[in-house]
């Protein structure tokens, strides 16, 4: 019997991925996690990072996920990662992301010259959410 996992990414907005895969990694907020099929039940905070799924139809297909902070569970051969925002790189419009880097660049600037802690750290997360989105963009088939 063919084993496999069963991914889901899940956003506020809805589902934003659904496929089985070989192998899944994410970025926890304590470093990278590996997924194979009969993994250990686990739950773990995600950070801003990329999620690379390995699917089962060919070792090459590789999907690649964008994921603004959340949560991943693995249990039962099932991974579901819900997150705060998610974007599958083929989905990810480059040149509004970089203008959001831009913008939170911007931010940053202004924030740091009037000494709004508040505000920079937002903008620091603005821009690692942009970033994010950039780098995944390039993992478009």
């Amino acid at each position: 019997m063919e084993q496999y996992l069963t991914v889901n990414v899940v956003t506020p907005n809805g589902l934003v991925f659904d496929h089985h895969a070989e192998k899944v990694v994410a970025i926890t907020t304590n470093g990278e996690l590996g997924i194979l099929v009969n993994h250990a039940p686990i739950v773990a905070p995600l950070g801003i990072h990329e999620v690379r799924v390995q699917r089962t139809d060919a070792k090459d297909h590789v999907n690649w996920v964008a994921v603004n902070s959340g949560v991943i569970e693995v249990r039962d051969n099932v991974v579901t990662i819900i997150a705060d925002s998610a974007e599958r790189a083929r989905d990810i419009d480059v040149s509004r992301a970089e203008r959001a880097r831009q913008r939170a660049e911007e931010s940053i600037e202004k924030a740091q010259q009037s000494s709004d802690v508040d505000e920079l750290q937002r903008s620091r997360v603005a821009l690692r959410r942009a970033v994010n989105r950039i780098n995944v963009s390039k993992h478009r088939p």
